[in-house]
């Protein structure tokens, strides 16, 4: 039995995800990541979060998940490092829109003002600080990205602001 066994939820564990950013697997990680916060938030079937759905998200695991990814990447990914970057450019809840660029240019997602594919991200330490997890919330989704962006995008902006990551 397995007393170190990393547990977020009834039926979800961590353990594949501390394994992959053990090893540096950003991209596998990116992928785990999504997997288990859609898991959690039972969006598994959508593929993406929406505002309801991280505003209903427990802190606690996002906390759980936001530290493997700062432990295992030395500070240089994380959802608390993409908060911190945010928060500097002045991206608050309300008027986003200007800041959100900024903040998407300044970690690659969008480069020479053009938005990154998914198989585009650099998914390695000489990726610009913060880019990663990327997948988690939908920002970077399949081709029906545009009926969801908005939400997506107001999803990822309340986590960016919330006072407790």
């Amino acid at each position: 039995m397995n007393t170190n066994k990393l547990v977020l939820a009834a039926d979800v564990d961590a353990q594949k995800l501390d394994t992959l950013l053990a090893a540096g697997n950003w991209k596998e990680a990116d992928y785990e990541t999504a997997r288990i916060i859609l898991k959690i938030a039972k969006r598994e079937k959508e593929g993406v979060l929406g505002l309801e759905d991280i505003k209903n998200f427990p802190i606690e695991i996002l906390l759980m998940i936001d530290q493997l990814w700062v432990k295992y990447s030395n500070g240089h990914f994380g959802f608390s490092i993409q908060r911190q970057i945010y928060q500097s450019l002045g991206g608050t809840q309300k008027d986003y829109q200007k800041t959100w660029q900024a903040f998407c240019e300044q970690i690659g997602w969008r480069q020479a003002g053009k938005w990154l594919n998914y198989k585009d991200i650099d998914c390695n330490l000489t990726a610009p600080k913060a880019h990663l997890p990327s997948r988690a919330w939908g920002c970077i989704v399949a081709w029906w990205w545009v009926v969801q962006w908005n939400e997506a995008i107001l999803a990822r902006i309340y986590l960016l602001s919330h006072p407790d990551l």
